[in-house]
């Protein structure tokens, strides 16, 4: 018995990279995978059926079923489809996964308009509309009187903390860690649940991230454990797409052999200056300083990107 047992589960971005391995993983434990994929470039551009037929041949040779799709998530209309296709195919759909995405990296200073909203539209959009069409099937089966045990797993990245260089990235990513609360909080009383992950792995995008390329390469002795393996991701997925999970709202840290829970932005009463009445200019150049004591260069930074980096891989396992 799989894990994942008479589960549906739709993974956009599924022909490559961290998509894939979701997808394998998945079909392994018993799901039933729409494997959706526009097969573009790393910046968007273009389009390959081929790789999402790819994986749909991998898991039909495992003995899995799959179906693929090759809709653009950012096409409100090819979103719904995603979620029709997976209902005609499978009968019924239970995990939404929300991985594809691109890079079009530049320092604000030289970005352009478009390499801007290819990136906001892919991430932010493109997350939306899948999320959009998936709740509203599991409404109308809530509204029907059936039991849901809806799943809907978002992807971020540590980028969300504020990478240099990704200007676009690091908006789109951080928007989807709060798009992730506002939707587990919406999507409850329909009995679905939705977390996020911040994934360290190594993809056709990390790659392409300035001074990321080096870092995330893979061993060369194959009998050592690949920390940025793409596939060491795939068990938290797969956890949180089980129908008994109790975790919503989260957003995960994830790679090699760690899994940690993020904490967001948090305001302690240490970290407010209260005056009588309304603040004043004078006031605040007295008092405010005291604020930014103990603090980073970057005031409200307490975890900046790098710290996912500090004894990555290394740490001693949780007893």
């Amino acid at each position: 018995m799989g894990a994942l047992d008479g589960r549906v589960v739709l993974i956009t971005g599924a022909g490559r990279g961290i998509g894939r391995e979701h997808a394998l993983l998945m079909a392994s434990e018993g799901a039933k995978i729409v494997v959706n994929d526009l097969g573009g470039s790393a910046d968007g551009t273009g389009a390959d059926q081929g790789p999402a037929q790819e994986v749909v041949s991998e898991i039909e040779a495992m003995g899995g079923a799959a179906v693929a799709n090759g809709d653009s998530v950012t096409d409100w209309e090819g979103a719904q489809r995603m979620v029709n296709e997976a209902v005609e195919a499978f009968g019924d759909l239970h995990v939404l996964v929300n991985n594809a995405g691109i890079l079009r990296d530049r320092v604000v200073v030289n970005m352009t308009e478009p390499e801007w909203d290819a990136v906001v539209e892919v991430h932010m959009k493109g997350h939306f509309c899948p999320t959009r069409w998936a709740a509203a099937y599991w409404r109308e089966q809530s509204k029907a009187g059936k039991e849901v045990s809806g799943s809907i797993i978002n992807t971020a990245s540590g980028a969300m903390l504020g990478n240099l260089g990704q200007f676009n990235y690091s908006g789109a990513k951080a928007g989807i860690a709060a798009m992730t609360l506002v939707a587990a909080g919406e999507l409850a009383r329909y009995g679905v649940r939705v977390n996020c992950l911040a994934p360290v792995a190594r993809t056709r995008l990390t790659l392409q991230t300035p001074g990321l390329g080096d870092v995330v390469k893979a061993p060369d002795d194959p009998a050592q454990f690949d920390v940025y393996d793409p596939a060491n991701v795939s068990p938290l997925v797969a956890y949180l797409s089980t129908a008994e999970c109790p975790f919503t709202g989260g957003v995960f840290h994830v790679g090699a052999n760690e899994v940690g829970l993020y904490q967001g932005w948090s305001l302690s009463d240490d970290d407010i200056i209260v005056t009588e009445g309304r603040w004043t200019v004078e006031g605040l150049t007295a008092m405010a300083p005291r604020l930014n004591e103990g603090r980073s260069k970057l005031a409200s930074v307490a975890t900046a990107i790098g710290d996912t980096f500090k004894g990555y891989g290394q740490r001693e396992p949780t007893k």
